[in-house]
């Protein structure tokens, strides 16, 4: 038998973060909705980030990224968002600011841009998103946009998503504020009276085109996809659906409540991920359409058949995953429900779970979904995220590309549930995927090459 490593010294935690760390079970408060401790290493992302994730989607629109070269450098396919048509979003543009352009000003650089961008690939709109040298240097980027606009006939929009004005979530309200000058300015004649728009999805690996067709199928129109695989002329007539459903809440809830505001669109909030969840988005559009009893029957009639399609193949992956343990930690917590939801379904522990954005409602929530003694931390940092997977001895971590690199130093499977994956886990053939998924990581023999895993693969005592 091959010797044990030396035992690693314990990790310890900022006593700034203590309380932002808690365990279910003990009924303690979390705090949250603050901004990350200074020296903390937060996974979270600034507030342009946060913007353009949401923005990027919208496929026949121009992008422009008015600021050094760097921030556009993580612009590429950034959420793996997938488009039936044009693919203008997927190109990365930027007005690569300068030193000069910093003394002098940026305006005339990002006129010359957007003009020449807009001849060259006809958009029909053009978000601009302003970064933290643009905030510095006071370039009037909205008063660019409206003579760019005038002068091309389309709609230039500025997003105010400097990066130092708060955190990834003040970068989902400035993407709501920007997207929703287009909402209202194109007629709504013949949508039908059973219609919704689909807030806060975002066509990871064609998951929108799964929805749409699940609301389809029961009977529901689809206005607008509000921003995965979306068109702005759907975008421009998205007031006149019945009905908004949101998903992602941490980044369209604020758009929801504005269009509820101004044109009375009741929001629900839903979640496509695991089986109880999509069910539920299903029945609930079906409840809200009480006036034509078919779309609930419909709605029943897909449940059961695409669940009895699924469920021999998710029985067999339960009997080798149960008992097993996870760690989740992802960008919104309502993300974060589904997942404990579905992990439950197939037989695993949830041992620690937490978001970047998650609010003191949402995690009362899943203080009260998760088996005592789960960790349930805000605004995490990687060395809080070593110590509890350690701690929780998990035999999977669910997360985004900056947690992949935590996970398999300490030989762990990782399973991506964030922007850059290839596969559809929404809806019930979504559910087979992540099954199949988290089977292949937990289950992979190169975990016996893993040195703190080997031994207990092994049966060895530490």
């Amino acid at each position: 038998m091959q010797p044990m490593p030396p035992s690693q010294p314990e990790i310890g935690i900022l006593p700034v973060r203590e309380a932002s760390i808690v365990e279910a079970g003990k009924g303690a408060g979390i705090a949250c909705d603050k901004h990350s401790a200074a020296g903390s290493v937060s996974q979270r992302a600034c507030v342009f980030c946060g913007s353009r994730v949401v923005l990027y989607p919208i496929a026949d629109a121009l992008h422009l990224v008015h600021g050094p070269i760097g921030c556009a450098a993580y612009t590429w396919d950034i959420r793996g968002a997938l488009s039936s048509g044009p693919q203008i979003h997927r190109n990365s543009f930027s007005t690569d600011l300068q030193e000069m352009d910093v003394i002098y000003g940026g305006e005339k650089k990002l006129y010359h841009a957007l003009t020449e961008l807009i001849d060259l690939y006809k958009p029909n709109a053009a978000f601009v998103y302003s970064t933290c040298i643009v905030g510095i240097i006071g370039d009037d980027v909205a008063a660019i946009c409206k003579r760019v606009a005038a002068e091309k006939g389309i709609p230039v929009l500025p997003v105010n998503s400097e990066g130092f004005r708060g955190t990834k979530k003040d970068g989902y309200r400035a993407a709501c504020e920007a997207v929703y000058k287009l909402v209202g300015t194109a007629p709504t004649e013949g949508i039908p009276p059973h219609s919704i728009n689909i807030l806060g999805d975002f066509n990871l690996a064609g998951e929108t085109w799964i929805i749409r067709d699940y609301y389809q199928r029961i009977g529901v129109n689809v206005v607008s996809c509000i921003t995965g695989d979306a068109r702005v002329e759907d975008i421009r007539r998205a007031h006149g659906a019945k009905l908004n459903l949101v998903q992602c809440s941490g980044s369209m809830m604020h758009l929801a409540k504005v269009m509820e505001r101004d044109y009375g669109i009741p929001v629900k909030r839903v979640s496509y991920f695991g089986i109880e969840d999509m069910s539920a988005a299903l029945y609930e559009t079906a409840k809200f359409f009480a006036d034509d009893p078919t779309i609930m029957e419909r709605a029943q009639a897909l449940v059961r058949d695409e669940v009895a399609l699924i469920w021999p193949q998710l029985r067999a992956y339960r009997a080798k995953l149960q008992g097993k343990k996870a760690a989740i930690y992802v960008g919104g917590a309502f993300k974060a429900f589904s997942l404990v939801r579905a992990l439950k379904m197939l037989g695993m522990e949830t041992a620690v779970v937490g978001s970047q954005t998650g609010g003191a409602e949402d995690y009362k929530q899943l203080q009260e979904m998760c088996d005592p003694g789960t960790i349930i931390v805000d605004d995490s940092n990687p060395l809080e995220l070593a110590k509890f997977c350690l701690q929780k001895d998990v035999d999977l971590f669910i997360g985004g590309v900056k947690e992949r690199p935590i996970a398999y130093k300490m030989g762990i499977g990782f399973c991506d549930h964030n922007h850059e994956r290839k596969e559809p886990l929404a809806g019930f053939i979504g559910m087979l995927h992540f099954a199949r998924e988290v089977y292949s990581s937990v289950m992979s023999p190169v975990w016996q090459f893993a040195p703190r895993r080997a031994a207990k693969l092994k049966g060895a005592q530490p």
